[in-house]
């Protein structure tokens, strides 16, 4: 299986935190960090939170992925690797709202499916 799939199903491999983390482009952290805090509404997202080494990797990870994910933590009480994993994928609603902006995630849930 990738290991830089999400548990939810985003590619890490291509998500600009990793890439700027990987490359230490602090140019790309900035523009990380403002593309995502107008996407959540937020200011709390800075440059400086934008390190990750991918959500089911070895290493730093992005605030978010790492302490508030809901669905992070709903497979790791599930025992689950990904949500490919999960009976329930097609009606959960917490990968369901991941679904509707990245439709190749569900893919790529699919195609690591370990059970």
């Amino acid at each position: 299986m990738k290991q830089l799939i999400a548990c939810c199903g985003l590619d890490c491999e291509n998500c600009d935190a990793r890439i700027a983390t990987v490359a230490n482009d602090n140019e790309l952290r900035e523009k990380t960090a403002r593309k995502w805090s107008v996407m959540n509404n937020t200011a709390e997202i800075t440059a400086a939170t934008i390190n990750c080494m991918g959500c089911r990797s070895e290493g730093v990870k992005f605030a978010y992925c790492s302490d508030y994910c809901e669905i992070r933590r709903c497979i790791a009480e599930k025992g689950f690797t990904t949500c490919g994993d999960c009976n329930e994928l097609d009606s959960c609603r917490l990968v369901g709202a991941i679904f509707q902006h990245n439709s190749a995630a569900k893919e790529n849930l699919l195609s690591s499916k370990t059970i």
